[in-house]
């Protein structure tokens, strides 16, 4: 699943990358406003709740920014695929033997030990308010970004039976060890964007910081055979960067050089 998403979001990058360069405008000092289209990466680093659970995770996302023309105020919503390898918690507990092994069956009654592998995905979905900061006069849409978002969090713990025998995780079991939790998140980030008409490079990066307030949300959890209510408070830490593909709003035919 992760080798497909980033070759999704490789192609989406590349088409965005070399449109930007096909279609570049001739002043370096922009007007107008302007819609960026985002194609993003992330590296995080878990806190809170979410550290005893997952380690270090990767995202994927993409979004879109309408900033305006006098104060470069920023408005935009975002969405980002989360995934990790690193399962801190093992939610399959009560089903191991004495020996740490997952009985599987592969039927007439024969059994096997099944290879269950435990992975961490999840999303963030949300919009997002902030301001560019201007260093400069020769490029006014070239400073510090500052945004400021909420939005929802998920996360669970995928679990994958490779060997496919382990009946106890099939079908609707699943959502009894998944753990998938979400709820109200805010999301703060601050770090460089430049928008260049004249070479067409256009990007942002810098730190970004999320803190949601989660529960999971499964009827039981099969571990305690009872209804997990316990609150959460989630935290991811990490760097993020973006290439951005441009759309001038109002610009005239005259101004634009192909």
């Amino acid at each position: 699943m992760k080798v497909k998403l980033i070759k999704k979001y490789s192609l989406l990058l590349s088409c965005c990358l070399w449109s930007t360069i096909c279609f570049t405008q001739r002043n370096s000092i922009n007007t107008y406003n302007v819609v960026t289209l985002n194609m993003t990466y992330g590296i995080h680093l878990p806190g809170g709740d979410l550290s005893k659970r997952f380690g270090n995770n990767f995202s994927l996302g993409g979004g879109l920014d309408f900033i305006t023309e006098k104060k470069n105020f920023i408005f935009g919503l975002k969405g980002n695929n989360l995934f990790g390898n690193t399962v801190k918690e093992d939610v399959l507990i009560s089903l191991r033997d004495s020996d740490g092994f997952i009985l599987g069956s592969v039927g007439a009654g024969q059994a096997t030990y099944a290879e269950v592998l435990l992975r961490e995905r999840g999303l963030y979905a949300g919009g997002h308010i902030g301001k560019l900061f201007t260093l400069s006069n020769k490029n006014k849409r070239a400073g510090i970004r500052l945004t400021f978002g909420a939005g929802l969090l998920q996360h669970k713990v995928r679990i994958q039976d490779e060997t496919n025998t382990a009946d106890q995780l099939k079908g609707e079991f699943i959502k009894g060890y998944d753990q998938l939790s979400n709820g109200l998140a805010f999301e703060q980030f601050i770090g460089y964007q430049q928008l260049n008409r004249k070479t067409g490079i256009n990007f942002f990066a810098g730190v970004e910081l999320t803190e949601a307030f989660t529960k999971n949300r499964r009827s039981i959890n099969f571990a305690t055979q009872s209804k997990d209510d316990t609150s959460r408070f989630d935290v991811l830490l990490g760097f993020r960067v973006g290439w951005l593909f441009s759309f001038y709003v109002g610009e005239r035919a005259e101004d634009i050089r192909y």
